[in-house]
């Protein structure tokens, strides 16, 4: 079973300084990635080829080719794996399943399987060199086919004596449809542990416990994991699992990883996850929040059948240890399955974003806030704040790629900074920022971003990372949510003084709490005859002169924390003023003033209530017919927005503005109207961050907003290629273009021209897959030949192609001549050899003769060093004498006199001797060959 044993032995590989290293930290392979993982030093990435080892800013280190030879081994039906370090006589690829850094022991685990048999094979790498082989042999550790599926990570088990052993977990995909068998003779369980050195009992890779015995979880269902870890002595894991031809469920899995193997696997305790999906959700990816007294989880759930609508849910996972061991409806440890024991059901706790496509996520924990990362199957990278009561701040885009790249679930944190994220793609890794605070160019942009990430480094008077910010003072958000980082609430006290009073919404040194100030100013009037009480920080009150304004009033006000100031501009309005009909959005509109809301109108009462949660139960009683959406079109758009958008209905004469708006409620945009007959009008759709589903509303003159119609958001429009990619210079070629997200283009332009381009979408096309456009190519400038740059006209964004159309000029036609062979004709048309590669498709050729046209079907093209013969065909024809031919390409027409009879006749002599000849020179060979076995003999 053991074929090599070597201490720090050398293989193929040599360090490789800087390859596809670029500014923006990305990694690039040509083939599909299959694990990704960071250690404290380096990051490691197995694609279906290679194991590179990378530095954390993804310059490469070293490349260890997975190609190589099985030969014979040893004993009988074993097979051996040597690499080839040159890739010429390589029979089978080693395909990596599981890859862990073993850091405590300087090591790297790598299994998966090699062969057409899919046997395991297993290798223990330096960590610091991937090229210094510790250990390897074929045994299986992990799934044998791919690892989607399937999880595996390192446990630490605590025996009885104190001593702490690790293993590697696997739990392995099952699935009862199993249409190849096992043809290596493994034993292994759905959930295994295995050894990860010879010190173990049974020696390293081993599964057997110390009795000899193989311990395993089992099941009867089928079962897909998503993830696992340890928290302390608590193992979790995370599946879907569809027993009984019952729907799927998410099932959660508690293990305690104590006294040995066996022990540990039989401490199996189980729990089922509830979504808004009920039963058929299914967990697509998950990662646990660090730290804190409970431990919270967030999974990304599917809630269709088609996985498009997901949502992000935060559950407490803390174990429930009162419950029997060993007694789950889908797992089990014994021979027997427990008979229909209870499950557990775990409801979440919030649910953070609904979100179309999240494919992966990843949560940190910043003092009283979570932070997670949400990444996308159609190219994004989403950071979502929720602070300490599970409020979720407004979402930011911290990546967005074109062509629908799917992020892969497993986003990790660098180990070592914390401030990078690795991102997995199909064929890249990119190293992202966790945030970009250096963006922010002044306090109040830094802190109203509320990124938890990001503090004010008052000495350095920039935004930064808190750790960068050293010895200084600092600013920061609290550990709650705040839409703004200053408020201001107007009111009249018992006495009848008129007030405004500011509040900060920050977090501060004491030292700086000390030193906290308000002035307040305007263009016109001292506004304040006092201030009382003195400012003490987060608060302070401004008593107004005597009389109000009576006209809305612009204020300054300048805040001193410390050595920081920060400018607040504020509008002072008379509350009695803002009054009408009660309704939601007076009441809103109030509030947001910085009045209060009482008995149904606006106030400045001191008891007025300031909160805008007063304003949902306000019945809304209007002055205008109430408006309906019917449509919306178009109602899938790119995220660049799309301009004249249609909105139909009824009752829309009154309707100022379209609103769009997220679930979350954040920065909703509005557009103007025009062309508004009643019931229908044109407005355009906004360009938007983040791809996904908004509500439309359209907005009366009151600000109530009425309707709720959904309009989708999808990638931009990518094109990837132009077929063919050439024109002649009059233009009208026709030619396709082929891409992503197509039936979301506007229109198509090229760079040399004004002229508006014609297209037509292939009726084939569907969504999320390649689609086609075709359209004629316009002519070129002046008769020029050039280069001409092609764009896709989205919204207000013209998107470059990759590929720029080549002008050449026009095909040259230069004479023609007509054979008769028997009841058809044929026409052989001379043309100058050129670069267009015209296409047979490309021409339509007529014979004429006395006036009348012949259609001539073209048939082969015979290409030349300096000319090309076209060979074209009128049936039902048996006369040759054609005195014209028509040629259409394009919207070009050539004429085409007939040849004379001299180069008629050079013609025919070429198709009738070319034969002649060749049997002639057959002829000559077979008589040299007869005369040179009479010489031999």
């Amino acid at each position: 079973m053991i074929f090599l044993l070597g201490l720090l032995c050398s293989i193929w590989g040599e360090p490789v300084r800087g390859f596809n290293f670029t500014e923006d930290l990305r990694f690039n392979f040509t083939e599909d990635l299959r694990q990704l993982t960071v250690g404290n030093s380096s990051v490691y990435i197995a694609t279906e080829e290679n194991l590179y080892q990378l530095s954390h800013d993804l310059t490469l280190i070293y490349s260890l080719t997975q190609r190589g030879i099985l030969k014979s081994g040893d004993q009988p039906d074993k097979e051996e794996f040597y690499r080839d370090p040159m890739k010429k006589a390589w029979n089978t690829t080693f395909r990596v399943n599981v890859l862990l850094p073993f850091v405590k022991n300087d090591t790297l685990i790598s299994c998966g399987v090699t062969g057409n048999k899919l046997c395991g094979f297993c290798e223990v790498l330096d960590l610091e060199n991937i090229n210094k082989l510790v250990y390897s042999e074929h045994i299986q550790v992990g799934p044998q086919r791919s690892s989607s599926g399937s999880v595996s990570f390192l446990v630490d088990v605590k025996k009885n004596s104190g001593q702490t052993e690790t293993y590697i977990l696997t739990a392995i995909k099952n699935h009862r449809d199993k249409t190849e068998e096992d043809r290596c003779g493994t034993d292994l369980k759905t959930i295994n542990l295995h050894n990860t050195n010879q010190n173990q009992s049974g020696e390293i890779f081993s599964w057997s416990d110390q009795s000899g015995d193989k311990p395993g979880i089992q099941t009867e269902a089928d079962v897909d994991f998503v993830d696992g870890f340890q928290i302390n002595s608590t193992v979790y894991l995370f599946s879907n699992v569809a027993s009984g031809g019952e729907t799927n469920k998410v099932r959660l899995i508690w293990l305690q990883a104590e006294t040995s193997k066996s022990d540990t696997l039989k401490s199996l305790r189980g729990a089922t996850l509830s979504s808004s999906g009920g039963e058929g959700s299914r967990l697509l990816a998950s990662s646990v929040v660090p730290g804190g007294q409970q431990v919270l989880w967030s999974g990304v759930f599917s809630v269709d059948e088609g996985g498009e609508n997901t949502e992000l849910l935060l559950f407490d996972i803390s174990p429930d240890l009162s419950r029997e061991m060993n007694k789950d409806p889908d797992f089990y440890t014994s021979v027997n399955k427990p008979n229909n024991p209870s499950v557990r059901l775990l409801n979440p706790k919030v649910v953070l974003l609904k979100q179309n496509l999240m494919s992966s996520v990843l949560a940190v924990r910043l003092n009283n806030w979570m932070v997670f990362f949400i990444g996308t199957a159609d190219g994004q990278l989403i950071k979502l704040s929720v602070d300490r009561k599970y409020q979720p701040s407004c979402p930011q885009i911290l990546l967005r790629t074109s062509g629908d790249n799917k992020v892969f679930p497993k986003l990790q944190l660098d180990p070592v900074d914390q401030k990078h994220l690795y991102v997995p793609f199909k064929n890249q890794v990119q190293r992202v920022p966790v945030s970009n605070c250096r963006t922010y160019q002044n306090v109040k942009d830094c802190l109203s971003a509320q990124d938890p990430f990001c503090v004010w480094c008052v000495s350095e008077k920039s935004c930064s990372f808190k750790d960068d910010c050293r010895g200084s003072e600092r600013l920061s958000i609290p550990d709650e949510s705040k839409q703004e980082i200053v408020s201001h609430r107007f009111l009249k006290d018992s006495t009848g003084e008129m007030k405004i009073i500011i509040q900060s919404h920050l977090t501060i040194e004491k030292k700086v709490q000390s030193n906290f100030t308000c002035d307040f100013s305007t263009t016109s009037t001292q506004l304040c005859k006092k201030q009382e009480p003195k400012p003490q920080y987060p608060q302070c009150t401004c008593i107004l002169n005597d009389p109000f304004p009576p006209d809305e009033l612009d204020v300054t006000i300048k805040i001193k924390l410390g050595s920081t100031d920060l400018i607040e501009q504020l509008k002072m309005i008379n509350c009695s003023s803002i009054h009408g009909q009660p309704s939601f959005h007076l009441c809103q509109r109030c509030i947001r003033a910085g009045c209060g809301w009482r008995q149904n109108s606006c106030s400045w009462a001191s008891d007025a209530v300031s909160d805008d949660g007063v304003c949902a139960n306000i019945e809304f009683g209007m002055n205008f017919s109430e408006p309906e959406i019917f449509s919306v079109s178009p109602s899938v758009v790119s995220f660049y927005g799309r301009n004249q958008a249609v909105l139909s209905g009824r009752n829309l004469r009154d309707v100022t503005r379209v609103r769009i708006k997220t679930d979350l409620d954040c920065d909703p945009k509005e557009s103007p109207v025009w062309n508004n007959s009643g019931f229908s009008l044109l407005f355009h759709l906004p360009e938007v961050e983040t791809t996904g589903v908004v509500k439309v509303c359209v907005l009366l003159p009151d600000e109530s907003c009425h309707g709720n119609v959904e309009v989708v958001y999808l990638s931009s429009p990518v094109c990837t290629n132009i077929v063919p990619s050439s024109s002649w210079r009059s233009g009208n070629r026709r030619v396709s273009l082929t891409g992503t997200h197509l039936d979301l283009v506007e229109g198509i332009a090229h760079s040399h021209t004004t002229q508006e381009v014609v297209f037509t979408t292939n009726s084939s096309c569907q969504p999320n897959s390649f689609q086609t456009l075709v359209y004629e190519t316009p002519a070129a400038e002046n008769g020029r030949s050039s280069s001409s740059a092609v764009f896709l006209k989205v919204a207000n964004r013209s998107l470059e192609c990759p590929e720029k159309m080549t002008y050449y000029p026009d095909p040259e036609f230069t004479s023609f001549t007509a054979v008769s062979t028997g009841q058809k004709s044929l026409i052989f048309i001379q043309k100058k050899a050129d670069d267009l590669e015209m296409a047979l498709a490309e021409l339509s050729v007529w014979g004429i003769k006395d006036e009348k046209q012949y259609p001539c079907i073209v048939k082969s093209k015979e290409n030349g060093d300096k000319t090309e013969t076209i060979i074209c065909e009128i049936q039902g024809s048996q006369n040759d004498d054609f005195t014209h031919v028509k040629i259409n390409y394009g919207k070009e027409t050539i004429n085409l006199q007939i040849l004379s009879l001299f180069h008629k006749v050079l013609l025919i002599l070429r198709l009738v001797l070319i034969p002649c000849v060749v049997a002639e020179l057959f002829e000559l060979y077979l008589l040299r060959m007869s005369l040179s076995e009479l010489n031999d003999k």
